[in-house]
């Protein structure tokens, strides 16, 4: 033991850098779980990425530490033994050496404590980061941008209030993030209800969408153009019986009191639903529905889902339009000239080819548009070449936003069920043919749900009544 043996252990520890590095990295390790662990134990951290640095990157900062330290100790004596430095032992310079360690140490600390950890904390509850930092959520990045939730951050809706909420998300996302690194995450996204990692609506969208609230009757407009070198612009106007929770209406019917409906699917995405059993425990009535080509027997094998919000509104934030419905929208709003010949027609033909890649759809789709109008409309493309110009990025905006080819999403794969215009929706019950023993089905009466103010057309006279029909026609007419 010789010379190591006259050292006392601190003059050890700190004389070789490789056990000063282990230290840092213990003492680093040990002030961040102090900054983070108690809210993550008390359930007030939300984010589920924030488990990922308590439970995988602080750890392994941890224990790295701990095996650099007694490889730094080990070192040190061997140096003390072979006489290799020529340095005695000095007590005050040891105990300057300390301080200054432990004092830029502790400086370090509250410094990403107080800054970087908390910075990266807050970055971790961003749609980007949840978004963005993990590539294959990019069709939900932008689907979600261009939401009425997009002010709403992920975690809000896709993390569960709870102790059970919080070990989901850290399974959850310990799963992605392997995922991620692996490269295995599976080409298309499925859905949240095909995974069956849905949070139920009842501890998220009811949080601020009160069920009990009363809905009413509302107004809705719906802009269609044709397909003709004007692209006619007609209109489609709705008074939705939306009902409430004691009132009659969409809601009430399907969630008024005492009112529970159970399904069956028959596949992942709860498109066929061939099963139905209505029950309302007030009135003591319960009935059940089979679609006409199902057996009774294979539907009990079936699982079966009691019905929320989410199997109407599958995609309140995370929606995907068809060419033809992102077109209608684009021109109502006035994005693309109402005015230019067959912009509708050509724009969902392009929007239709099969790209390889979005970088290839970027270089052909916009200059295709404009070759369009110099071949076809010559003067118009010398007059409006701007507008076209304009066009041209808008429908390419809109291809970005609903298709990606490398992570094989395109039109039409995450369906929308509400409504029946575009995917099955509300026909996945309602179609007519969904029986009872008795010959009763489930009603596909279209007044059920909505009163038609005008169908398809060219200036409803609903419109001008409601004094909207000329505010409506300044954004549409350029």
């Amino acid at each position: 033991m010789g010379a190591t043996s006259e050292k006392p252990v601190w003059f050890v520890l700190t004389r070789h850098w490789l056990s000063l590095l282990g230290l840092a990295l213990l003492a680093s390790a040990l002030i961040s779980w102090l900054f983070v662990l108690p809210q993550q134990v008390r359930g007030h951290v939300d984010n589920p990425y924030v488990g990922i640095v308590v439970f995988l990157v602080l750890p392994a900062l941890f224990f790295t530490g701990l095996a650099l330290v007694p490889i730094g100790v080990y070192l040190s004596k061997r140096q003390i033994r072979r006489g290799l430095s020529e340095e005695g032992f000095d007590r005050q310079r040891a105990l300057r050496r300390i301080a200054w360690f432990f004092g830029a140490t502790t400086l370090l600390n509250i410094l990403i404590g107080t800054q970087v950890s908390y910075r990266a904390v807050k970055y971790m509850e961003t749609p980007q980061f949840c978004g963005a930092s993990c590539h294959t959520m990019n069709p939900e990045l932008a689907a979600y941008r261009n939401s009425p939730h997009s002010r709403v951050e992920c975690v809000e809706c896709h993390v569960a209030p709870g102790a059970a909420g919080w070990i989901n998300s850290k399974t959850n996302g310990i799963r992605q993030l392997i995922e991620t690194v692996l490269n295995t995450s599976p080409r298309p996204i499925p859905s949240a209800l095909e995974s069956n990692r849905l949070v139920p609506a009842r501890e998220t969208c009811e949080n601020c969408h009160w069920p009990q609230k009363f809905g009413g009757a509302r107004l809705r407009l719906f802009s269609k153009y044709a397909d003709d070198e004007t692209n006619t612009r007609t209109e489609t106007v709705l008074l939705m019986l939306v009902g409430g929770n004691r009132i009659s209406g969409i809601h009430g019917a399907h969630f008024g009191p005492g009112v529970h409906i159970r399904f069956a699917s028959a596949d992942g995405v709860r498109q066929t639903i061939p099963w139905v059993e209505y029950r309302n425990t007030n009135t003591g009535d319960v009935r059940t529905f089979v679609s006409p080509e199902t057996q009774p027997d294979s539907a009990k094998a079936l699982p079966k889902f009691e019905m929320e919000c989410v199997d109407c509104h599958n995609r309140p934030t995370h929606t995907f339009d068809l060419p033809e419905r992102a077109m209608d929208k684009a021109l109502a709003l006035g994005d693309i000239a109402v005015g230019l010949p067959y912009i509708k027609k050509e724009s969902v033909e392009l929007l239709k080819v099969n790209y390889a890649t979005s970088a290839e759809a970027a270089a052909r789709l916009p200059p295709a548009l404009a070759a369009f109008y110099q071949q076809n409309y010559p003067d118009v493309y010398g007059a409006r070449s701007q507008d076209i110009r304009h066009a041209g990025e808008a429908v390419l905006a809109i291809y970005n936003r609903n298709v990606f080819p490398d992570l094989k999403v395109t039109w039409g794969t995450y369906p929308n069920n509400l409504g029946h215009t575009d995917f099955p929706g509300c026909f996945r019950c309602h179609d007519g043919s969904h029986t009872t023993g008795d010959g009763k089905t489930i009603t596909q009466d279209c007044n059920t749900c909505h009163e038609p103010l005008a169908m398809e057309e060219a200036s409803p006279e609903i419109l001008k009544t409601l004094g909207i029909a000329d505010r409506i026609s300044k954004v549409q007419k350029h």
